[in-house]
């Protein structure tokens, strides 16, 4: 049995800024005003839920909190669009930079990524039905 992702973090050093971004520019659902415990080293930790779903069928949930000292944070993760070239022009607006896209991978989907106001490398991609 493959080992699917069931989960994405974005770690930062300020994560209620990048739980804010993240919900302006993809609709997520971000309890920014009760944060859980991250563990060891991680104060602040908001569940993002992008779908609303608490258990979603369609989707992953993850988290996005602090960064360990001394640790200068992570993130994996490609967002699923309608399309690539609307959101990358979206999340520019407030304030993200685009590295590359919209880009046709060869048999494959459109994607793009760009790098969050904090400097974090995020997918986009277009799947068609």
């Amino acid at each position: 049995m493959p080992n699917p992702v069931v989960h994405f973090e974005i770690i930062s050093n300020d994560p209620k800024a990048v739980a804010e971004f993240y919900k302006a520019a993809f609709d997520w659902d971000i309890d920014t005003e009760h944060p859980a415990s991250g563990g060891t080293g991680v104060p602040l930790y908001f569940m993002a839920r992008p779908t609303g779903e608490q258990m979603p069928r369609h989707s992953i949930n993850g988290g996005i909190g602090n960064t360990p000292r001394g640790y200068g944070g992570h993130v994996t993760f490609y967002i699923e669009v309608d399309n690539v070239g609307e959101a990358l022009a979206k999340v520019e607006k407030l304030g993200a930079t685009r590295m590359f896209g919209p880009d046709q991978v060869p048999n494959g989907p459109v994607i793009g990524l760009f790098k969050d106001p904090q400097g974090h490398t995020i997918g986009l991609v277009e799947v068609s039905d």
